[in-house]
């Protein structure tokens, strides 16, 4: 049972009727930090959901609100259950702008009350407090029931049955069905079945609550490949670099870095939520020169209408063109670096340049606009280290390093041992998107807790070797190799399809 705060004693001036507006400082003072929230997500990505709402928290709420987000299952739910309950260190406002800039969050709710019958919802809602009912049941406002549900279909007649059911609920407003001021959901599941290809549910669970905050459903279509002028074969799904562009806290004032840009996926994300943004490319042909005058990186910050990168680069992840005494510039590094599978890391310098079989050499001046330097494989042990050099020197304190980092799934474990880790970061968010039954990749997110000196730089470096020496024997280029090796071993299959839950007949 969910447990609230005690109503306010009788020595409280509160009026007989509160007005529609409910942003008086007695409702306020009700939304406070014991305030319950159902938080109910889309089915899908189930390992971003909660450490997006977390960043979300640290973004509108301040430094440390993130942290204080705590998480709690309803009884009889699996964790892979759409529905959780969140309490946030903050008032409706917070709740209501992480739900409204969240991709996973569907909408959060003032849950009124829940049950197994209808029935037992109906005796939830005449128990829960009239202070928190009255503002929202006033004449003067305008109100709306919307019913829905997961895991199963109610037919537009039973939802109007459904909606008649509630006449126990004293609306005194008028019904509004395009802008209402208040919305309230049902939102019903059932026991499906082992064959829906949803998670398990125990009983049958009605909810009733008032809508906080909603998605914004028109951003993914808005953004979708599809419709973008210039993409790339590695570019990053639209719905993922707002993600990451979440993880990263990008918005207004914010100074976001890409230094392996491609196409400009992820700082188109940055830059849709306000964020001024730089990238970095080691091939020349992609930052300059595209499909053509009107189809580059810059075409689609056009299509879209928002500011321009600060500006984009030809340069080396593993050679930054930062003067020496450049420090701590940017507030977010996010990226996608290239691990071997779909496209392999490449560095400055050809083969024999590295090996020292042939001198340095400088492009003549009547070839350097036509001229396409010479490349090298970069292994991900080099790439991995020098983006964690680079974050370490180039982010401002509590600033975030986000990136892609693939896993073998011979364990079927992302076991945290198995991150590169850096004396100036710490931790906070590790989030598995399976890619298939063999690898998957995951996304990190690390904050920045240490300023950036030459004795942090060697111990760097010390770790550095250990993790490379201990942990990731394929790190030198055999990814690739991993996951494209035959499936089975001495006549077994290497891999257990079944070793992760299936959803809709694929890895969520």
């Amino acid at each position: 049972m969910l447990r609230f705060p005690p109503p306010a004693a009788a020595g409280d001036a509160t009026p007989a009727r509160p007005p529609a507006v409910a942003d008086q400082p007695e409702v306020r003072r009700n939304r406070g930090r014991e305030m319950w929230y159902l938080c109910v997500f889309y089915h899908r990505l189930l390992d971003y959901r909660r450490p997006e709402v977390e960043s979300l928290a640290e973004l509108f709420g301040g430094p440390g609100a993130g942290d204080a987000v705590e998480w709690r299952l309803l009884e009889n739910h699996h964790a892979d259950s759409p529905f959780h309950l969140v309490r946030l260190p903050g008032d409706e406002r917070l709740a209501a702008q992480i739900a409204n800039r969240s991709l996973l969050v569907k909408g959060i709710y003032e849950l009124w009350g829940h049950g197994a019958t209808y029935d037992e919802l109906e005796k939830a809602i005449r128990e829960y407090p009239e202070e928190r009912k009255l503002p929202y049941l006033a004449p003067e406002s305008s109100f709306k029931i919307i019913v829905d549900s997961f895991g199963k279909v109610i037919s537009f007649e039973e939802q109007n049955e459904i909606i008649k059911g509630f006449t126990y609920i004293p609306f005194e407003g008028r019904v509004n069905l395009k802008k209402p001021d208040h919305k309230f959901f049902v939102l019903e599941t059932d026991d499906y079945g082992s064959q829906n290809g949803l998670p398990p549910v125990a009983q049958k669970t009605v909810f009733f609550g008032r809508e906080v905050g909603a998605a914004d459903r028109h951003l993914l279509p808005t953004y979708q490949l599809k419709s973008r002028k210039y993409i790339g074969p590695t570019a990053m799904d639209c719905e993922m670099a707002f993600l990451m562009a979440n993880q990263g806290l990008a918005r207004p004032g914010k100074l976001v870095y890409d230094p392996f840009v491609g196409t400009g996926s992820i700082l188109v994300a940055a830059a849709h939520f306000g964020a001024m943004t730089m990238g970095a490319d080691i091939d020349i042909r992609v930052v300059r020169d595209g499909h053509g005058p009107d189809c580059n990186i810059w075409s689609n910050f056009e299509q879209y209408k928002l500011p321009e990168p600060l500006c984009v680069l030809r340069a080396d992840n593993s050679l930054p063109p930062w003067r020496p005494g450049l420090k701590e510039i940017f507030d977010a590094i996010i990226c996608d670096p290239p691990y071997g599978v779909r496209a392999g890391g490449r560095k400055s310098g050809g083969r024999k340049l590295l090996k020292g079989i042939i001198p340095p050499y400088t492009v003549p001046d009547e070839k350097r606009e036509s001229h396409i330097p010479s490349t090298a494989p970069y292994s991900l042990a080099e790439c991995v280290h020098d983006l964690l050099h680079l974050a370490a020197r180039m982010l401002v304190i509590g600033g975030r390093l986000v990136f892609f980092y693939p896993v073998l799934r011979e364990d079927d474990v992302a076991d945290v041992a198995k991150f590169p880790e850096h004396p100036c970061f710490k931790l906070v968010a590790s989030c598995e998107q399976i890619l298939s039954v063999r690898y998957s990749r995951v996304l990190l997110t690390m904050v920045k807790v240490e300023p950036y000196t030459e004795e942090i730089e060697k111990m760097g470096e010390e770790r550095h070797q250990e993790f490379r020496e201990n942990h990731q024997k394929w790190m030198e280029g055999n990814l690739h190799s991993a996951v494209f090796s035959p499936a089975e071993q001495d006549g077994k299959p290497k891999f257990d399809k079944d070793s992760k839950p299936k959803y809709r007949g694929k890895y969520v």
